[in-house]
């Protein structure tokens, strides 16, 4: 059994940009292991410390079922990926970076849908006209069904989104989308407007603990330490 505190970070992109300058910011200094392109690191100073590089949605799955102890990952991929979040992993720290809003874009041209309660009657209409239930397109299943649900809302099928979601309805490949976004100008852009009460989650980068991995009392000692230095 290792005695290092595995700790997962962005392999790439803004999120791995901002975790670098976070750690720094802390005084902990991140530098590769092997390989320049290796996905293994270390932090200077802090033997008992391990670093893998990997992706954000990676490191939702890794903290899920244990794999690392800590990692820096968007709330929107926790709680995506996990339905009993709370007993899988614990959120330490909102990091101030990763802004994403998951939320409902409908066709601007509903100007009878503008809230979520006018969702399931149009949908409903929507399926005695079609003769069908209307295509929610989305990366986010798990969370769309969760907040439907919550909501009444049930006359729709959702179409996962392998693709740019914006542009599944003006394709003709569904008719809503659930996705996320920063300023809301690329929903714009694409004939859609987010629904009022239609944002699912406003979601940035977490420092995240995994409840399911090996806590040692070794790798406890090295959180503590982490985390102090963090604020967290």
């Amino acid at each position: 059994m290792s005695e290092k505190l595995i700790f997962a970070i962005p392999s790439k992109g803004r999120l791995m940009e901002k975790s670098v300058e976070l750690l720094k910011a802390a005084g902990l200094n991140l530098r590769k292991v092997g390989h320049e392109r290796g996905y293994r690191g270390e932090i200077e100073g802090y033997d008992n410390i391990e670093i893998s590089y990997m992706s954000a949605s990676e490191i939702s799955q890794f903290l899920k079922n244990g794999r690392v102890h800590l990692g820096i990952t968007g709330e929107d991929l926790i709680r995506e990926s996990m339905f009993n979040v709370d007993e899988r992993v614990k959120l330490l720290k909102p990091l101030g970076f990763g802004h994403a809003d998951v939320v409902i874009g409908v066709p601007s041209c509903w100007l009878d849908v503008r809230k979520m309660a006018d969702l399931e009657q149009i949908a409903l209409v929507f399926r005695k006209v079609h003769g069908r239930r209307m295509r929610v397109a989305t990366k986010y299943m798990n969370l769309t069904r969760r907040y439907f649900a919550d909501h009444g809302v049930t006359s729709y099928r959702i179409v996962e989104s392998l693709g740019a979601t914006e542009g599944t309805v003006a394709a003709g490949t569904a008719e809503m989308i659930v996705d996320i976004t920063s300023t809301g100008t690329t929903i714009a852009a694409n004939g859609l407007k987010v629904l009022e009460g239609g944002t699912i989650l406003r979601s940035q980068a977490n420092l995240i603990a995994s409840r399911n991995a090996q806590w040692t009392p070794a790798v406890r000692e090295a959180e503590n330490e982490l985390i102090e230095k963090l604020g967290a």
